[in-house]
């Protein structure tokens, strides 16, 4: 059997390679951050049983994610209003990487704040 030789990829001398991205691909490369760590992030086994809402809040410099467990029904049997969720809370990290870097609210509490005027 023959194996490829493996090519070593490196920026040349002398040479710079840049990325500048918008608004929106910094969003989805964030979104997709989060997607591909989701069980790190939110201590879970399997990432493929829980339903996420998402929004980013330019003026403020804020990310928040939502997450729930998926049961036999819809995921979020209503719409949840991330943006409210996010004007009613802290901070939950200063980092990713935290032990303690989400917090859980209950059904109730999710309530409550949705309900807020």
């Amino acid at each position: 059997m023959f194996r490829k030789k493996k090519i070593e990829k490196k920026i040349p001398e002398n040479t710079y390679r840049v990325i500048k991205i918008s608004k929106e691909a910094l969003f989805e490369f964030i979104y997709e951050s989060f997607i591909d760590n989701q069980e790190t992030f939110f201590d879970i086994t399997d990432g493929t049983k829980i339903a996420a809402s998402f929004d980013i809040d330019w003026e403020n410099d804020s990310f928040i994610m939502v997450a729930q467990n998926v049961n036999d029904e819809l995921p979020f049997g209503k719409e949840i209003d991330v943006k409210k969720i996010s004007d009613s809370i802290n901070d939950t990290t200063n980092t990713m990487y935290a032990d303690n870097r989400y917090i859980e609210l209950t059904q109730e509490q999710l309530d409550a704040i949705q309900e807020k005027e």
